[in-house]
């Protein structure tokens, strides 16, 4: 199916905010009385959630939104991007919308800014869901070397012109191998139109700077103090996941003070609102309304 015949019935427009500009934003559900903002990870954009969009519409307010420096939100060279950053894109744009609080989702990079975000900005928080969440200690040998390797081949990329083929090899090592049919043509397509852009080309190197800090072991400035998040909180969690497995989710699980964890019964990788959208969905509505899953 098509992206966009998946996004049938969301809003694809631009938001003006103070600081990060313009920034793309996918919206269903607008008439609905609670909010819940969708967040892709590092290099992404809302096409990761084209599949959950406008069934969670059903349910909430959702928006999902292009991290500046990401998608097609503006391109800021004078910036640094640390998840910080992202919480406060996302607090303007909160603003802007008028939404005064809200559940945060986030998966990867996005589920480290919806923890900065609701440690810095309790008052706005409603219940979270961190999805195969950054910002947590890696607990395995093949975890540190996922990570090696997604720097790796984000590295080898910069500075190139990107190609279908590099594109697929990078996605593919979001998707688990067994899900690899679900990269379409016209998803990788649609990532390779983003990245070949001139000024995605030029906020590239400052948005992955920090992959490559990780892979050198400097990760501190990016984990999460997860004892601090006051809200209820979900580790989402996948069988495949790379870099954090499994266990590295049940080693944070007891430092959240309202924690619960789930993970998807389909094998899936570090996408699971993509790879297994019924399941995720499902999830997302049970526990954003019942605090259960």
């Amino acid at each position: 199916m098509s992206i966009w015949i998946d996004f049938l019935g969301a809003e694809i427009r631009y938001v003006d905010t103070p600081t990060f500009g313009r920034v793309r934003i996918a919206e269903a559900g607008r008439d609905n009385p609670e909010a819940l903002f969708l967040m892709h990870g590092i290099g992404g954009h809302i096409e990761a959630y084209s599949k959950n969009v406008v069934t969670l519409g059903k349910h909430f307010h959702v928006i999902a939104f292009d991290f500046v420096g990401h998608g097609l939100s503006e391109k800021k060279t004078d910036i640094e991007y640390p998840p910080q950053n992202y919480a406060e894109q996302l607090k303007e744009l909160m603003d802007v919308l008028g939404i005064g609080k809200a559940h945060i989702s986030g998966e990867s990079l996005g589920g480290m800014v919806a923890a900065h975000f609701a440690i810095k900005y309790p008052e706005r928080t409603m219940r979270v869901i961190l999805n195969t969440t950054g910002g947590i200690p890696i607990a395995s040998e093949k975890g540190r070397q996922d990570l090696i390797d997604l720097a790796n081949l984000t590295q080898a990329n910069v500075g190139k012109p990107p190609s279908f083929e590099s594109i697929l090899g990078r996605m593919r090592w979001l998707i688990y191998e067994g899900n690899w049919d679900l990269l379409t043509e016209e998803l990788v397509e649609s990532r390779l139109a983003i990245y070949t852009q001139p000024d995605f080309q030029k906020s590239a190197p400052l948005v992955f700077a920090r992959l490559n800090k990780a892979k050198d072991g400097d990760t501190m400035p990016d984990m999460v103090d997860l004892e601090r998040i006051e809200a209820e909180t979900l580790l989402l969690w996948t069988t495949h996941n790379p870099i954090h497995d499994v266990a590295a989710a049940e080693l944070a699980l007891p430092r959240l003070r309202k924690g619960k964890m789930y993970v998807m019964r389909k094998d899936c990788g570090h996408w699971p609102q993509y790879e297994s959208p019924d399941e995720f969905d499902a999830i997302v509505v049970k526990y954003l309304n019942t605090g259960d899953v």
